[in-house]
């Protein structure tokens, strides 16, 4: 049985390697021209640049797909723990460092606040509760609303209504150590004050198992998979962007899809690993979606975007982590302006990522290798990308330059940056979202996309708009989902 996969990024590649390893013959088809989707990696001038995701959690995720298709993971990519995971730096000096190590953690939180040693206590019991129902629900499939109603008790019971923010400030008092134990659904496209306190589980995820780092950086990761794809015999067809989604007018089934150069390719089943929203607005008529019409896509709440500043530096900076999350003057205030106002705020808060801390290998001799990235609003704004992107980088350096690299702008030898219009443009977002549909309670489980469509019964849907949602756990969650529902049907 033939299965076409549209989009080869991390829910693509999990979906495809499973279904090729269980006998049916799998292409997955790419408007760019090498696997990754957001996980694109740029390589300028002796700098390798991870376009997208760099913190892997849930690492036997990855694992899974090598033992499926009777591989280790080594012979394909090294895979090495990250500590700490994080520093959190404030803008008064004082610096969170983030690791897995309880007794660590405990140290950090009685140095910034005393009293929240115990509330640190308490938050941790009741995420553990929230971890033990809500990570076995990330690779179960809700198509349809009985498996709702079956964890619905257990969502009521865990306060799932709460945001992140609301549960961390319910146990904890220091408002720097609110945002160390809040901000982690900002690197999953939520606003930390809305999306719902399930999502409280990350902490967990990351306390148990880690934070995990591919030598060579996330394409080589990218790379692995790519290549464990094709020595099953799976097939890429590069630099083909799809246009339409053929569907049969008879069936209703779809049978294939056509490229913008015109070609057709066949099909017996399709998996969409391109964005959900544009999926159903651009690549299938709308005489055939009932139930996914234009409105109802419009309607979602999407996620930010981000602003990215790849550059590489003829000068290291060794006092600055692998992972930094840079907290700027404002917290919920920033976020409100970024989700809904929707305005770029003269302030910011950032993440820093330095891969040359870890693996030298990413830069030439003597240099370093980074990208840092500011959420911004989508292009359900008003803001002239065009205009505001060049002075907007301006900003970011002259501010990483103040308070954390000296001398930046001296030593920047290589760099370029991406806007909410990259998203929209070349990664056919809709609204130029960087994590799809937003991760609040409405639109999470069954109120989700599903990962099989209403209206078409042999199109499948992997990637950060479908359940369970963005982050590489859940992208890669969602493809084992999709081939999951295949093979049982």
């Amino acid at each position: 049985m033939k299965v076409l996969v549209v989009g080869s990024g991390f829910g693509g590649l999990s979906a495809a390697i499973r279904l090729q390893a269980n006998g049916y013959d799998v292409t997955i088809i790419d408007k760019l021209d090498k696997p990754g989707g957001r996980a694109y990696t740029y390589k300028r001038d002796g700098f390798s640049f991870d376009a997208g995701p760099t913190i892997i959690t849930a690492p036997w995720l990855i694992h899974e797909l090598f033992e499926i298709a009777g591989k280790k993971t080594s012979d394909y990519v090294n895979i090495v723990p990250i500590d700490p995971f994080y520093n959190v730096r404030f803008e008064d000096g004082s610096v969170f460092n983030y690791n897995g190590n309880k007794e660590h953690i405990l140290k950090q939180i009685k140095e910034f606040n005393p009293p929240d040693v115990d509330g640190y206590h308490r938050f941790i019991k009741f995420a553990e509760k929230i971890f033990k129902t809500g990570f076995d629900l990330i690779d179960k499939p809700f198509s349809n609303f009985s498996s709702m109603l079956k964890v619905l008790p257990d969502l009521i019971a865990l306060q799932s209504h709460r945001s992140v923010a609301g549960l961390v400030n319910k146990y904890i008092k220091d408002d720097r150590l609110r945002q160390v134990f809040s901000f982690h659904p900002l690197l999953v496209g939520g606003n930390p004050f809305q999306t719902t306190s399930i999502y409280a589980l990350i902490h967990i995820l990351e306390q148990r198992w880690g934070v995990w780092f591919a030598m060579g950086g996330t394409g080589a990761l990218v790379d692995g998979l790519a290549k464990l794809f094709t020595d099953l015999g799976g097939s890429f067809i590069f630099n083909s962007e799809v246009s339409e989604i053929c569907i049969d007018n008879n069936t209703g089934k779809a049978t294939g899809v056509k490229t913008v150069s015109g070609h057709t390719h066949n099909a017996d089943i399709i998996i969409s690993n391109a964005d959900i929203a544009n999926t159903y607005k651009h690549l299938i008529p709308s005489k055939f979606r009932k139930k996914n019409t234009d409105k109802r896509m419009d309607n979602m709440q999407y996620s930010m975007s981000l602003f990215v500043l790849y550059f590489g530096t003829n000068k290291k900076y060794d006092s600055i982590a692998h992972h930094e999350i840079l907290m700027g003057p404002r917290y919920k205030d920033l976020v409100t302006d970024i989700f809904k106002n929707k305005v770029l705020s003269d302030d910011f808060s950032l993440y820093l990522h330095r891969p040359t801390a870890t693996d030298p290998s990413l830069a030439p001799e003597n240099c370093d290798c980074w990208y840092v990235l500011s959420p911004v609003p989508h292009l359900g704004g008003n803001i002239d990308w065009n205009i505001e992107g060049p002075k907007y980088r301006d900003k970011i350096v002259s501010y990483l330059e103040e308070h954390y690299m000296p001398d930046l702008s001296k030593h920047i030898v290589s760099e370029h940056f991406v806007t909410p219009l990259h998203f929209r443009d070349t990664l056919n977002s809709h609204l130029g979202s960087a994590f799809s549909v937003e991760p609040i309670l409405t639109q999470s489980a069954w109120f989700r996309p599903h990962n099989i469509s209403e209206d078409i019964p042999n199109l499948y849907f992997a990637g950060a708009g479908t359940h369970p949602g963005a982050g590489l756990p859940g992208v890669m969650s969602s493809g084992k989902i999709v081939a999951n529902m295949i093979l049982e049907k």
